[in-house]
């Protein structure tokens, strides 16, 4: 790597779908600390849409090609479906390269713990992609904990549902859970993750699955995640693409009051649409989608953080030049996957 303290962290994307296109190329791109430097798509329309918006970058349509010019770059970032995870994350690791993998980690628990020895030993940085933990609501409902604006915590409810009958229109639609497909996989790394950053370990977990999908072979589209943590809450957890009417994002109960949120958080919507987190609207969310604190007939809204996905990659540049820690630490990605793991073992 070049000067740690001031050099951008010379990067590669892999990948230029949602997880690429939409997330990792635009807030790598508006941290000065980076360069984006390399897109990998073999999509002719996707490298063409990679070129017009990045014009610095490389565009190559192989990780072999990628991993030809590692001399010239310090990261690689995985934004590919689950099942090739390990396999690039090993390569990149083998050319001296730091990573981020995009969630969920990897298909199985072995995986992931082989991924972390390897970092070890190649002396670099890993961490995954767990950017739900900088949703304006989360933050707000972290803030609300933290303060104990609710008493003791008793019972905490959070939901990804949407209504998508015509599926995702990707791989997700037809993956198996051997390749790490699933709505469990998919959102539960994430709903999983939030609960476990809020309540802290678990003692115990169960949950129940089902897909509804045309398509037999494919993994679950809904599922059911309880668990309970050895600080005492009790987490229940949704997740539906198929859902005609949603509930509530966030439901949580307290002694002294409760806190309940409608709504998903706005940065992938505006990622979507091309605002960059230099926009002053990136991140906020409209006084009217506020969640409110209190109890039946005495509640108030309660005013929304703002969305912070590009302090991901703050964090991550702080950490591969020695100032501070990763944003995301591996071994608590390998936690939530082994929950996963457990409940499909038993669902």
């Amino acid at each position: 790597m070049p000067d740690a303290s001031t050099a951008p962290i010379r990067t590669a994307v892999v990948g230029f779908g949602v997880s690429g296109g939409v997330f990792h190329a635009p807030l790598i791109a508006a941290d000065p600390a980076y360069s984006l430097d390399v897109i990998v798509t073999a999509d002719p329309e996707r490298a063409a849409e990679a070129a017009r918006r990045y014009p610095q970058a490389r565009i190559v349509p192989t990780p072999e090609a990628l991993f030809a010019l590692s001399a010239s770059l310090d990261l690689v970032v995985l934004g590919t479906p689950p099942l090739t995870h390990f396999d690039l994350a090993a390569t990149a690791m083998a050319h001296g390269l730091h990573v981020v993998v995009d969630k969920p980690f990897v298909t199985t628990p072995a995986h992931g713990e082989e991924l972390i020895s390897r970092a070890a030993d190649a002396g670099v940085q890993l961490t995954v992609f767990q950017n739900r933990r900088w949703d304006a609501d989360f933050l707000t409902l972290q803030k609300l904990v933290r303060e104990g604006a609710l008493g003791e915590i008793r019972t905490f409810e959070s939901r990804f549902e949407w209504w998508r009958p015509e599926g995702f229109g990707n791989w997700r639609d037809t993956a198996t859970l051997a390749d790490g497909g699933g709505i469990l996989h998919d959102l539960g790394a994430h709903l999983i993750d939030q609960a476990v950053q809020l309540f802290g370990p678990v003692q115990d977990s169960h949950g129940v699955t089902a897909n509804h999908s045309s398509h037999p072979e494919g993994a679950d589209t809904e599922a059911f995640v309880s668990l309970f943590h050895e600080s005492g809450v009790r987490s229940r957890l949704w997740m539906n693409g198929m859902a005609a009417q949603v509930g509530p994002r966030f439901h949580v109960l307290g002694s002294a009051a409760g806190y309940t949120k409608w709504g998903l958080d706005s940065q992938e919507q505006a990622l979507a649409a091309g605002k960059t987190p230099s926009d002053p609207a990136y991140g906020v969310d409209p006084q009217d989608s506020w969640g409110v604190l209190g109890t039946d007939g005495d509640a108030t809204p309660v005013p929304a953080e703002r969305g912070n996905y590009p302090r991901f990659y703050a964090e991550l540049a702080a950490a591969l030049r020695g100032q501070g820690p990763l944003p995301v630490q591996p071994a608590e990605s390998l936690a939530v996957l082994k929950i996963i793991e457990e409940i499909h073992a038993f669902a």
